[in-house]
């Protein structure tokens, strides 16, 4: 009778501390996906960055603003 109890106690100690090793490879396996963005990733925020200097450019140009104050001239007549 006592063999068994330590058999049971020795299987549910192992079994937890692999469950545990298990989940701790879990976890480093998806932080280092999240770390690093894939390719594509990459490329849209590139993408992105491009995008954004160009409307950057298009505002802070002095004929678009300009063509704001006329545009709001003529809705106040």
């Amino acid at each position: 009778m006592p063999n068994s109890i330590l058999t049971i106690v020795l299987v549910s100690v192992i079994g937890g501390l692999l469950y545990a090793a298990y989940e701790q490879h879990v976890k480093l396996q998806l932080k280092k996906h999240k770390a690093k963005p894939d390719e594509e990733t990459q490329k849209e925020i590139a993408d992105l960055k491009e995008r954004v200097a160009v409307l950057e450019k298009i505002v802070t140009d002095e004929k678009y603003n300009l063509r704001k104050e006329i545009d709001s001239l003529d809705k106040a007549s």
